[in-house]
């Protein structure tokens, strides 16, 4: 008997502090920066997004949004035999020791189950879930935790408004679990290394200190361009790889980056505007964590419903993209 994954549990944290564009466009016209709720929205349909209170990490908000998951699977942390935490801001400089392990902590496992985190910057999540159907597949792991969790306001420069605007702080997690039926149905990624540059964080450590830039860089433009172009190619690779069409999709999760990114693609993929789930208005860009918090969000209003097919995908820094098809 063949053995599969599925999502049996959803989870989501968001920090307290909700920044508005009317907010945020206070705090620029202290820095001399002009911009406006109009300027925002038009450009990336974003109203509003959380920051992260100082001394918050990432580990904070991944554990809260696992606790939430755990909670929906009926659960225990120690019924989980691996972690997998998909982020670009981790709790440590170097990425070590994984956040994914201090998540293990924060949550109390004490089963020694293993832990990892996957960089993959606003694809994380897509990657994440990937590897974990692989595991669970293969028969290594049972019960796998995949948790998308960033604090990009700490890497975000307040002196350029093209990008702060656009990105929040937040935490989605999963659950998938073996299953004797098809959960995950497909999954595809991709990455293309000559693009690195138009995405990234270009400062690195030296003799232990930070040297080049410590903040995002994105060339907007290019982003756009491409994003447009990879995710209905994606989307279909998933879908042909599944031996379904477009028009079996319920529900349309893309990264929550840019409405106008979004509905372009629902529209290359035929699909009306009211299948796609939108967070990006309230959320802003959670690169690793916003489609498992968009996930959640219409897991919990009720708009997915069991047995429902939902096509999640995402594009990020380096430059990475993919898609997870998956029955609920």
């Amino acid at each position: 008997m063949n053995t599969y994954s599925k999502i049996i549990g959803t989870g989501s944290f968001l920090p307290p502090n909700r920044v508005t564009n009317q907010d945020l466009t206070q705090t620029l016209a202290q820095k001399g920066l002009e911009t406006s709720d109009e300027w925002i929205v038009s450009r990336s349909g974003i109203s509003a997004r959380h920051y992260a209170d100082e001394g918050v990490l990432s580990s904070d908000l991944a554990t809260a949004a696992a606790q939430r998951a755990l909670e929906m699977a009926g659960l225990t942390p120690n019924d989980i035999d691996l972690i997998i935490l998909a982020t670009s801001t981790p709790d440590f400089l170097g990425g070590f020791p994984s956040t994914a392990c201090v998540v293990q902590r924060k949550l109390g496992i004490t089963n020694d189950c293993a832990a990892l985190d996957v960089q993959a910057v606003c694809s994380g999540f897509v990657y994440a879930v990937s590897v974990a159907d692989s595991f669970i597949k293969s028969g290594m792991h049972k019960r796998v935790l995949v948790i998308g969790a960033e604090v990009f306001s700490r890497i975000l420069d307040f002196n350029d408004r093209t990008t702060c605007v656009l990105f929040g702080d937040g935490a989605g997690a999963v659950v998938l679990s073996a299953a004797e039926e098809p959960g995950i149905l497909a999954t595809k990624l991709h990455a293309d290394g000559r693009y690195a540059d138009i995405l990234c964080v270009k400062g690195n450590v030296q003799s232990g200190a930070l040297a080049g830039s410590g903040f995002l860089h994105m060339d907007g433009q290019a982003v756009f361009k491409l994003a447009v172009s990879v995710l209905e190619k994606v989307a279909n690779e998933a879908l042909a790889a599944a031996g379904m069409q477009s028009s079996e999709i319920d529900w349309l999760i893309p990264h929550q980056a840019n409405i106008r990114i979004m509905q372009g693609t629902a529209k290359k993929l035929g699909l009306p505007l009211e299948k796609m789930v939108v967070t990006v208005d309230q959320h802003g860009n959670t690169s690793a964590a916003s489609i498992p918090l968009a996930l959640d969000v219409a897991m919990r209003d009720g708009r997915i419903k069991p047995g429902q097919t939902v096509m999640m995908e995402g594009v990020g820094g380096g430059f990475t993209w993919g898609a997870v098809l998956a029955k609920i």
